[in-house]
């Protein structure tokens, strides 16, 4: 998940490595992949994800956005309607529209775990503040910064919202957000990775200082690989796109994988290709190109 901000269109023409089996999933991040920058997805892109799926190629959404973010791109999950939300943390069927989502699969991470995961970073980086996501609700803490696109259920500290009696006691926490003033982006990644440990799975999409923490072994990759065996899909006939750290391990998992032209360097070290920018459909570049070396 991201708050708005820009990134930098890139000139570079995709390649396309070969793959030992033909695709069978599309997965593909959301923000600074496969929407532009104003949040809307493209005529082009439509057209591409439509001509995938008629080609019995399934695409997955696979995104740090909540569930209820996820009306950008609901009317194109096709017949199977299922995203996967909150970095793996929910796997969700997008049937009913806004507001009418179903859980089908959900990874939560612990409270206990979460408060420890809060004091570890109370510790090692003083100033964090912090926000609580779970399956229906969204909880911050007073000092909280609003880089979200919506108002929060609960001002309260963040061992008051993870408490067992805290609001919405009865939901999962999907994800803890963290968020610092001053640091580097990926300086506070490094120190927060350490500093927490085996506690939870930390990792980042934002351009700020923002950190997600999700559930230990809960990744974008770990819960696509569950989607994927429950299909029969293996991951050498998986196509992957992405642009931020949080795509790191899916993009490493798949068979093929794509880094946005205007993607973080540690996206571009591990993906196996590059495509230009998401303002540019990278995406739908890459698909077309799939799609034609299928019938020609």
């Amino acid at each position: 998940m991201r708050e708005n901000g820009g990134v930098t269109s890139a000139t570079e023409q995709p390649g396309t490595p070969s793959a030992a089996l033909p695709p069978r999933l599309i997965a593909t991040d959301l923000d600074g992949t496969l929407l532009r920058d104003d949040k809307t997805v493209s005529p082009r892109t439509v057209a591409a994800l439509a001509a995938a799926e008629e080609a019995g190629i399934e695409v997955f959404f696979v995104t740090g956005r909540p569930a209820r973010w996820m009306d950008v791109v609901s009317e194109h999950v096709h017949g199977h309607g299922l995203a996967i939300c909150g970095n793996g943390a929910a796997v969700v069927d997008l049937h009913g529209g806004p507001g009418a989502h179903r859980f089908v699969k959900v990874r939560e991470l612990t409270r206990r775990n979460a408060l420890d995961a809060v004091r570890l970073l109370r510790e090692a980086a003083p100033g964090t503040v912090f926000a609580v996501e779970q399956t229906y609700g969204f909880h911050q803490e007073p000092d909280y910064p609003k880089l979200h696109m919506e108002i929060p259920d609960t001002l309260l500290p963040a061992e008051e919202l993870l408490a067992p009696d805290g609001p919405d006691a009865d939901q999962p926490v999907l994800k803890i957000l963290a968020y610092h003033p001053s640091l580097d982006p990926d300086a506070f990644l490094t120190l927060a990775r350490l500093a927490v440990g085996d506690h939870a799975n930390v990792t980042r999409s934002s351009p700020s200082a923002l950190l997600e923490l999700s559930g230990p072994g809960v990744s974008k990759a770990s819960t696509l690989a569950l989607c994927c065996a429950e299909r029969g899909i293996s991951h050498e006939e998986v196509v992957a796109f992405g642009d931020m750290p949080n795509d790191v391990e899916m993009l490493t998992w798949a068979g093929q994988s794509y880094a946005m032209g205007n993607a973080h360097p540690d996206v571009v070290a591990a993906a196996s290709g590059r495509t230009v920018a998401n303002n540019d459909d990278g995406v739908a570049v890459v698909i077309e190109k799939l799609l034609a070396n299928r019938t020609g």
